[in-house]
């Protein structure tokens, strides 16, 4: 590790001692970069490793709300603004009772090497609340009513609207931030700002939403493995794989799979996980997506109804089967572990592509690297989402709407650049194969050399 690296990690755990989400980031990130620092002086010269760990600017603001009870209920909300040397701020929002600013800032981080990847002119950024609409404040066992959503949705949007527009900040769903989410935050939004304009993605096809964004980030962590089996000669056609979540990433990352012959044996929520060695069949996934979407339950309630599949209360989808290719995992971070890692090395797995944000420990990603199997990062395999959503944001630009067909091509370029980069990049400074060196690489480069072009700002 090069002596400027070491200052700046020291220098930025001093600073964020306790968000250990984001130092992980950061260290997961700078000290892949010493290559590249080396020959190109002009970043430490610079300081673009001090001021890419620094958000541009953070917001922290109070959400008050009124449940079906009358009760006045309070939740904190953040905005973190990271960078925008590259395009306006762009990433998700997630409400879950884990959401903090070290984790918002880790999100944030790794947005800007994501966005960056994509090709497409976004910055990076994240945000969210403390929020859960999985547990209603009122009865215990029971989710938030879609009114208490909505009330909770527009006062959200109240504070936050003053800080966003379509060439300053572009928030998306994330973690609990679907459909619903998504229309109440634009109808607000537009309520305030008296105006009609992409400043959300994710919208509803009914106003302004663009086809294939549900799917895109399960697709593209799939055309992102795709192409890293074509580059050993190898295609997914009876593969058994292995994913972790059972939201849109994992629902959608499994229907692809199916469709290019795999296996899906398990998916998991914080219930606990379903097994089926056979594979889970497609009306078994269009159930589940209902039961996810709709009726907002948990696999647990499935796995009584199916007797197809084991359940595993409590468990992640890593150490249930016996014969494992290739693993997806599309849930959060830090869920698979040292120990997961070595089952899934033990057991076969040759493959294992980030559907989710940072989901691999630092010890798994160690192991993988150690072993050399095909290992994808997050920022690079699930950036089809944010790429999907730019490309929604294109649409909107020019009053426009592009066919599934259209999307879906865009996305599988996207994907395929995003991997040919991520390859060479790694190839070029030493390390061929490398997918974590190579995206941290070719995405990092591009922003810095923006930061240099545009002077100390």
């Amino acid at each position: 590790m090069s002596k400027y690296v070491e200052r700046v990690l020291k220098e930025t755990a001093a600073r964020n001692g306790n968000e250990p989400e984001f130092l992980q980031a950061v260290d997961e990130v700078l000290t892949t970069l010493d290559p590249v620092l080396k020959k190109n002086p002009q970043y430490e010269a610079n300081a673009i490793l001090e001021r890419m760990v620094e958000p541009e600017r953070v917001i922290m603001f109070r959400v008050p709300w009124v449940d079906d009870k009358g009760i006045v209920r309070v939740n904190r909300g953040y905005r973190i603004q990271m960078n925008s040397a590259i395009g306006p701020y762009k990433g998700g929002l997630r409400f879950d009772p884990t959401v903090n600013l070290g984790v918002l800032k880790f999100l944030a981080f790794e947005q800007v090497f994501k966005n960056s990847l994509t090709t497409l002119p976004m910055g990076g950024g994240k945000g969210g609340s403390d929020f859960n609409p999985k547990q209603s404040p009122h009865t215990p066992g029971k989710r938030c009513s879609d009114a208490e959503v909505m009330r909770f949705c527009q006062s959200f949007m109240t504070e936050l609207f003053r800080h966003i527009g379509p060439d300053t900040d572009v928030p998306a769903g994330d973690m609990n931030v679907g459909g619903r989410e998504i229309g109440y935050l634009f109808g607000q939004y537009k309520r305030l700002a008296n105006e009609w304009t992409g400043v959300l993605t994710g919208k509803g096809l009914s106003f302004g939403g663009s086809l294939i964004r549900p799917e895109a980030t399960g697709y593209g962590d799939i055309y992102f493995a795709e192409n890293m089996l074509a580059m050993r000669g190898e295609k997914f056609e009876g593969k058994k794989c292995v994913i972790s979540g059972s939201g849109n990433v994992a629902s959608f990352a499994a229907q692809k799979l199916m469709k290019l012959g795999a296996t899906v044996m398990t998916l998991s929520d914080r219930s606990g996980a379903i097994f089926c060695e056979s594979g889970i069949t497609e009306k078994m996934l269009k159930d589940i997506m209902v039961l996810k979407t709709v009726k907002r339950g948990e696999l647990a309630d499935f796995a009584k109804k199916t007797k197809a599949v084991k359940f595993f209360a409590g468990k992640n989808s890593w150490q249930i089967a016996d014969k494992i290719d290739a693993a997806f995992p599309c849930a959060r971070q830090n869920e698979l572990n040292g120990k997961d890692a070595e089952y899934l090395l033990k057991h076969g797995c040759t493959l294992v592509g980030e559907g989710a944000n940072m989901p691999s420990t630092p010890d798994a990603i160690a192991a993988f690297l150690k072993a050399k199997i095909m290992y994808s990062p997050g920022k690079a395999s699930n950036a089809g989402g944010v790429a999907t959503s730019g490309l929604e944001m294109s649409q909107n630009s020019e009053r426009l709407s592009w066919t599934a067909e259209e999307v879906d091509s865009k996305l599988k370029g996207i994907m395929k650049s995003i991997h040919d980069n991520a390859w060479e990049a790694a190839a070029k400074y030493g390390d061929k194969g490398n997918y974590v060196m190579g995206a941290n690489i070719a995405g990092f480069v591009k922003v810095a050399d923006a930061m240099v072009a545009q002077g100390v700002c």
